[in-house]
């Protein structure tokens, strides 16, 4: 099949996970654009051999280097899909974009899709974290990315959403110890987006809104009102035991905890480190 869309995947040092990324939208037969931070690996050979098109721009952030793609990159398709180099298309997700993009239901101009992460070989089916709904389809011009350094995400200016019933997978192939180096890195952006305390012309927080709406609700409501550091073990307690985090065995325990717990708590030290250097000195 050959669909009219154009696949954007951000890079920078994928060597290991961007092939089966590529692979899998090979099943689209779309255009993709990898639009590369500076790779000193072999990604670019990577994704030129696999016929995509390479355009290279300075990292700002995730949100700033989509944003620059679709203002900058000539795309004529009427679909975009954005997909990060861990992440892979199903062959069912395949079939069914090839089925609803012909013919989209009147007023849609863009798709949630669910995403499953793979860790540690076993797929992580509880603690909350499965189905998780992103906008990560929409027709050229409908949509731009919230400009927030950490969870950001796809808002549409127009038109309205549909869900698809099948999955973008993640698992990258990089190792824990790449893990847990990407998100310290995380921690520290969210802890700067936390004291920008900005949403700008973003996702809405609301408890009754689109998914994305509710989970920022939840977090900036319910856990971003907790104390510091107790509410990353509060979160690890209602995942793990509450929402039965615990049967997905121990490659679950170890993803539920440092998601969970660790990452969070590390976002309140760099917090309290930044707020402590503000405070003037006595």
């Amino acid at each position: 099949m050959a669909l009219d869309v154009t696949a954007i995947v951000l890079t920078y040092n994928e060597e290991i996970d961007l092939p089966a990324c590529l692979d899998s939208l090979g099943f689209l037969g779309c255009r993709i654009v990898v639009v590369d931070s500076g790779s000193d690996d072999r990604t670019v050979e990577i994704a030129e051999k696999a016929g995509a098109d390479v355009v290279h721009h300075e990292f700002e952030s995730q949100a700033q280097q989509l944003n620059w793609a679709l203002d900058n990159i000539p795309m004529d398709s009427e679909w975009l899909l954005r997909l990060d180099a861990d992440e892979r298309i199903t062959p069912e997700l395949a079939d069914e974009l090839a089925a609803r993009l012909s013919r989209p239901a009147g007023g849609v101009t863009g798709f949630y899709v669910k995403r499953r992460v793979h860790f540690m070989g076993r797929w992580i089916r509880h603690g909350g974290y499965y189905p998780t709904w992103l906008l990560r389809v929409w027709k050229r011009g409908a949509a731009r990315c919230e400009d927030r350094q950490m969870d950001e995400h796809m808002v549409l200016s127009e038109g309205e959403a549909a869900f698809l019933d099948h999955d973008i997978v993640e698992e990258s192939g990089k190792g824990l110890l790449r893990w847990t180096e990407k998100h310290t890195r995380y921690a520290v952006r969210e802890a700067r987006a936390v004291l920008a305390d900005s949403n700008g012309e973003g996702v809405e927080s609301s408890p009754l809104g689109k998914p994305e709406s509710r989970r920022r609700w939840l977090r900036d409501r319910v856990y971003g009102r907790a104390p510091l550091f107790l509410r990353a073990f509060l979160y690890f307690g209602y995942r793990y035991f509450i929402r039965l985090g615990f049967l997905d065995g121990r490659p679950g325990l170890v993803f539920h905890f440092l998601q969970g717990c660790w990452y969070r708590f590390q976002v309140d030290a760099f917090l309290l480190e930044s707020r402590a250097r503000e405070r003037p000195r006595k």
